[in-house]
């Protein structure tokens, strides 16, 4: 199959100008011709659907923040630029391509909210992206083309949980990237945060961690909410106001209309990122992108990312939408898919799915970190083939019923799903571990995608090193890094 190029271009824009000549901005014009809810009821039309995971109506989201407008104060637009999925390359790649389609996207979504800010929230060791995002903004401020609406490229912290939408707020707001239980629409980036857990619980009545207020019908409060859109989901706004929804639905499925960008890494001839049209079946996505599985190897899985279950080789053939994906009892998740083929043993896998996402749990909710690190620590023994091995595989399915009680965020939950599919759908590799079959290999390092260069993807091997309290220290505190901030805070004068 050949790839398509509407948000993912083969050969980088380098400047204003460039985009310009090869019709870019004229989204924004078109936009400026509207009214904000004729926007809203355009992309409503395309069907797009949220490129951060969720697959959540973009149109609908838009809607539900203009209704719920303040009196007293523009909303803003965060464009979340924060990808830690491991297997995830696509919002990197696109920045590199093309930012200017980005910013474009950005001013025509704040037009449609009655937005007067936008954050670009990406990570600070994203030196190319962030470069290139500055520059773009820059250029369009020259240009004149903001509008009066400010525009600011934030660098946040390197953790998995600041891609969670919650926690991005947080960290835009000078905190930690810790979740918050909330409703889908937060009012505002700025909101007063207490010095302990408890005082910030006893100020509210909610029992949460941290007050947070949030986008209701009647917005007594006055503070208007924020939109938040993953990165991609921006990046098609331009060509949906300029060409029309009808277009866009020209590409993809009916439920699932549009392109979406992949990353191919693991297990194929070449890693890399490319985009395709919306029900493409994986089989030949993972041939167009990844050119299929390595010289006399058989591909036994593929892992989309660590937020939905191990897709098996007989349902390869499924399209990658959100519909088919949920049919065939997994994801289409941010669309990197680690493919694993039969030199890989699953359990390993496993193992480090389990390392990564217990690491990286913030230790808010107690189940998560407790139960996640034991889980970790039990599929590094079994994949060892541990002589306890009969007693682990119980313990395992124990812990799997537990670590997700009382979760404030997703995080719990994938940890169950992801190895609870590989102990469901491959069974027969936990057992021949347990019963010492199996040799005992080392987990496999699961962990984010640094870069990908010459076909090669590169791994965060630094991970290996990450301790549960989120330092690089010989030695693990013992802590959570929830635990940590808040002796941090009592100890302030």
């Amino acid at each position: 199959m050949t790839l398509v190029h509407r948000v993912l271009f083969p050969h980088p824009i380098e400047s204003l100008e460039e985009y310009l000549e090869r019709g870019g901005g004229a989204g924004l014009e078109a936009a400026r011709r509207r009214s904000p809810d004729a926007i809203v009821a355009e992309v409503e039309a395309s069907g797009l659907r949220g490129r951060g995971g969720a697959g959540f109506p973009t149109g609908r989201k838009w809607r539900t923040v203009v209704e719920n407008r303040s009196p007293v104060e523009p909303s803003m637009v965060v464009v979340n630029g924060a990808e830690g999925e491991p297997g995830t390359f696509k919002d990197r790649a696109i920045v590199r391509s093309d930012p200017y389609q980005v910013v474009e996207g950005a001013l025509v979504a704040a037009r449609a909210v009655g937005a007067d800010r936008v954050i670009f929230a990406l990570k600070r060791s994203f030196r190319t992206e962030v470069s290139r995002l500055r520059m773009a903004v820059e250029e369009f401020r020259a240009a004149e083309f903001v509008a009066g609406v400010e525009l600011e490229v934030f660098e946040g912290p390197g953790e998995y949980l600041y891609g969670e939408e919650t926690a991005l707020l947080e960290a835009i707001d000078g905190r930690h990237p810790f979740p918050r239980i909330a409703p889908p629409y937060r009012r505002g980036v700025d909101e007063v945060f207490a010095t302990t857990a408890d005082a910030r619980s006893a100020a509210d009545g909610s029992g949460l961690a941290a007050h947070v207020e949030m986008a209701g019908p009647t917005g007594a409060t006055g503070a208007a909410p924020t939109l938040v859109n993953n990165l991609e989901t921006i990046a098609n706004v331009p060509r949906i106001l300029d060409r029309g929804a009808s277009w866009f639905r020209t590409e993809g499925t009916d439920q699932s209309p549009g392109t979406i960008v992949c990353t191919i890494t693991g297990c194929t001839r070449r890693h890399g990122v490319g985009e395709v049209p919306m029900g493409t079946p994986l089989r030949e996505v993972i041939e167009a992108i990844g050119g299929g599985a390595r010289p006399g190897r058989r591909i036994k899985a593929v892992l989309p990312g660590v937020a939905n279950a191990l897709i098996p080789e007989a349902l390869l053939d499924t399209p990658a939408s959100y519909e088919a994906m949920a049919g065939a009892g997994s994801g289409l998740g941010s669309c990197g898919f680690i493919v694993i083929d039969d030199s890989v043993d699953l359990v390993a896998l496993a193992a480090g799915v389990s390392r990564f996402l217990a690491v990286e749990s913030c230790g808010q909710c107690t189940p998560c970190k407790q139960d996640g690190l034991a889980l970790a620590e039990h599929l590094v023994r079994l994949s060892a083939s541990d002589i306890h091995g009969r007693d682990l595989v119980p313990a395992v399915t124990a812990l799997l019923s537990t670590v997700a009680n009382e979760a404030r965020c997703y995080l719990a939950s994938q940890h169950q799903t992801v190895v609870g599919s590989v102990f469901e759908r491959f069974a027969d590799e936990p057992a021949a571990h347990a019963s010492g079959r199996a040799a005992g290999v080392d987990p496999e390092l699961v962990a984010e995608v640094v870069d990908i260069s010459d076909g090669v993807a590169v791994l965060d091997e630094r991970h290996r090193d990450k301790q549960p309290d989120w330092t690089y220290g010989a030695e693990y505190s013992g802590k959570a890094p929830a635990d940590l901030m808040d002796e941090h805070r009592s100890h302030r004068p």
